[in-house]
């Protein structure tokens, strides 16, 4: 696996989670495309910003191999900050609207 492919997957477990909270909080929901952007950009930020603590994706590939622990803390981080992305970028376009 590459690092490229890491920062692929970590996107696109941002966005499995971003659907899935817009899913399971209907209030949150901004639609599909909403959710996807939002998981996209909530994943890229918080891998980027708590990813200096050792979990992104060149530290997970440091040795030439996968480092399973770091690619779980990876994998979960990435699901949970696409869920807050959306609920972030919700209560900002509330507020926008009020």
């Amino acid at each position: 696996m590459t690092d490229t492919l890491i920062a692929i997957i970590s996107i696109f477990v941002g966005i499995i989670g971003a659907n899935l909270f817009g899913a399971v909080k209907k209030t949150y929901t901004m639609g599909f495309t909403g959710n996807t952007i939002s998981g996209i950009f909530g994943s890229i930020f918080f891998i980027k910003l708590l990813g200096r603590l050792g979990f992104d994706p060149l530290s997970i590939m440091k040795t030439g191999e996968l480092n399973r622990g770091l690619f779980a803390i990876n994998i979960i981080v990435s699901l949970v900050s696409g869920a807050i992305g959306v609920l972030v970028i919700k209560l900002i376009r509330n507020k926008l609207n009020a």
